[in-house]
């Protein structure tokens, strides 16, 4: 469907009766998971840290006598690193006249008798579909954000999704091979042995690796197989292995050719509030005419903790 990019009129956005659909994913699994719009944290400063790092050194078998125990060993200390990412400005706006507001009742196209105008406010509509439009720019981003700092006022803040933090850690690259009983294994294998936590585990998996995850397992002994036998067919919306257990998402905002295993106990969205207008807000711009002109604002981050919490599978055979 085109997009109206000027003011709107009854000539380039004309009422229609009818119900209402799209076709796009409006649905935001992981976001909606860890707090959506309105929960997550707040920050005051557009870095927040998103952990401390700090290593043990390498377990070793003491070697101290008696006599060496008599004086005290050389000190040693252990350095940590702060992590962190950063909010980043989600901005939308509406432009819509007078005109247009005042003839609620000019139906084109078919129009039925006894049928109105759908949706019946077309301003109040446009301003819903503007945060749901975020809510998926933010499922995106959580997931595939590159991280930028700002370093300037034309230079913008971009926050890091789950997939480029896991790139930094634990990932494996499939070089193009049909996802597979041995690479999950792997994966999970490499996650315990980097020291995830497995607090919380969730698969993020686009609609090809969702359908594979079903076959994979499937056929494996002890797969759970439903009361009657008057249903078809087998989705796995919940795995165990030797390590952890793990629900079974599909996400569309998913590289078709990844898998992502994270830990929601450690994701949450981070919100800058505005002081007196809050984190998420809509708010009138000044009129030039007889329109009325509202904005959507929001700055929002992905506080994802360390990267050795979650994993993700690469390159993977998508046919």
């Amino acid at each position: 469907m085109p997009q109206v990019n000027e003011t709107g009129t009854i000539w380039n956005l004309p009422n229609y009766s009818g119900e209402l659909f799209t076709a796009n994913p409006v649905r935001t699994p992981l976001l909606s998971m860890i707090g959506g719009l309105t929960g997550g944290m707040l920050s005051d400063n557009f870095e927040f840290p998103t952990g401390q790092l700090y290593d043990y050194p390498e377990p070793v078998q003491p070697e101290i006598s008696e006599a060496s125990s008599l004086t005290a060993p050389a000190p040693t200390h252990i350095a940590r690193t702060q992590e962190k990412n950063v909010v980043q400005i989600f901005h939308e706006s509406i432009d819509m006249s007078y005109v247009k507001q005042s003839n609620a009742g000019r139906v084109s196209g078919i129009s039925t008798a006894g049928r109105s105008a759908d949706p019946a406010d077309d301003k109040a509509w446009q301003i819903a579909t503007k945060l749901k439009k975020m809510a998926r720019d933010v499922e995106y981003t959580f997931i595939n954000g590159k991280y930028q700092l700002s370093t300037g006022p034309s230079v913008a803040n971009k926050t890091r999704g789950v997939l480029e933090l896991c790139a930094t850690a634990n990932t494996l690259d499939a070089a193009g091979a049909a996802l597979s009983k041995d690479l999950l294994d792997e994966v999970y294998r490499h996650m315990a042995d980097n020291g995830a936590l497995f607090d919380n585990m969730v698969m993020l998996a686009p609609s090809y690796q969702k359908q594979a995850i079903s076959n994979i397992y499937a056929g494996q002994p002890g797969a759970n197989l439903p009361a009657t036998r008057n249903v078809g067919g087998v989705s796995f919306d919940a795995i165990l292995n030797d390590f952890f257990s793990f629900g079974v998402l599909w996400d569309w905002a998913m590289p078709a050719d990844t898998i992502a295993i994270v830990d929601v106990v450690h994701l949450a969205p981070v919100f800058q509030p505005v002081p007196g207008r809050g984190a998420l807000f809509v708010e009138p711009l000044a009129k030039t005419g007889a329109s009325d002109k509202e904005q959507v604002f929001g700055q929002i981050g992905l506080d994802h903790g360390p990267a050795f919490l979650h994993a993700t599978i690469t390159g993977l055979a998508t046919a």
